[in-house]
């Protein structure tokens, strides 16, 4: 059972002139990436918060980030225009592809393919060894919001806008699974790190655990925010989740019970005057967090026995 834990705001990045929509980690530990409604993607360094470097410049906004580990290039999501690769250290573009002229709401990788869920309702499979897209998969006219991939099992977790998870083999992109999961379109879904555990949270405020080796059966349901839910996040050892909203908090939890350990917000800890998109670990006891009023905060989080 975890006692309380303390928050304490470190630094604030600021420099965007528009909503931050997506921040993203690095293959050097003290940068990050984040990018949003200016178009502008950025490199930040932890130990030098007051400059920012410009990366690239995007002609539309951008709502998902995904860093390739083994390539150390960054993929950039550009709406209505589709995925660029971008060699980060030269600031170049190595690839670009146009797959929908829709929103790029979010993108993973899976060994040597990059799944990119779009606002036609379509999760475009991409190899990138050849930059080639090898499939598609249509299962709803919605928006596919969220995309969440479970190593141990070899699936494919898709949140949609019709309020539906759908999840698929990766193998095969078969089918497995589907079922209306919340009242409001799916904003987020995240894998706990034991992969026991699929975590769903939706504009309809909730976070829902669902069994994965039961068939994906609910087990726990909170009523956790004011307003939607835009993006959940496990601490890299597994222990906390932290989940972000349109109610402008940031919320600490516990992974094992669901249990409300910390509410971060603007009357307490000086937080985010307005919607918070995006969360990122970046250690076991320090988080960032974006949002609509284009700041970054960096977050301690510690245990407080």
């Amino acid at each position: 059972m975890h006692s309380k834990i303390s928050v304490e705001r470190i630094h604030s990045f600021t420099g965007h002139t528009d909503c931050i929509y997506s921040i993203e980690q690095c293959s050097l530990r003290k940068f990050f990436f984040s990018a949003g409604g200016d178009g502008l993607v950025v490199k930040w360094d932890l130990e030098n918060p007051e400059n920012g470097e410009l990366i690239a410049k995007m002609s539309n906004s951008v709502y998902a980030l995904h860093f390739l580990m083994e390539q150390d290039t960054l993929l950039v999501g550009e709406n209505y225009q589709g995925v660029h690769l971008l060699d980060w250290q030269k600031r170049k573009e190595l690839n670009s592809l146009k797959i929908s002229g829709s929103y790029i709401f979010d993108i993973k990788s899976f060994e040597n393919r990059l799944f990119v869920g779009s606002g036609d309702g379509l999760v475009t499979i991409i190899d990138l060894s050849t930059w080639k897209v090898i499939s598609k998969i249509g299962e709803s006219k919605k928006s596919a919001r969220a995309i969440a991939i479970n190593e141990t099992t070899n699936e494919l977790a898709i949140g949609y806008s019709d309020y539906f998870i759908r999840i698929f083999d990766l193998s095969n992109l078969q089918k497995k699974k589907e079922w209306l999961a919340h009242s409001n379109s799916v904003f987020t879904l995240a894998y706990a790190n034991d992969s026991k555990t699929l975590l769903s949270a939706s504009r309809d405020a909730r976070i829902k655990a669902w069994q994965v080796n039961s068939n994906y059966q609910l087990t726990a349901e909170v009523a956790a925010h004011l307003y939607a839910i835009n993006h959940i996040a496990f601490s890299p050892d597994g222990s906390y989740f932290a989940t972000a909203s349109m109610d402008k908090s940031v919320k600490i939890w516990d992974s094992n019970t669901l249990q409300l350990l910390k509410v971060v917000d603007k009357a307490r800890h000086a937080g985010h005057g307005t919607s918070v998109n995006k969360l990122l670990w970046i250690g076991k006891n320090r988080i960032l967090s974006a949002g609509d009023d284009r700041v970054i905060n960096e977050w301690q989080v510690e245990n407080a026995n």
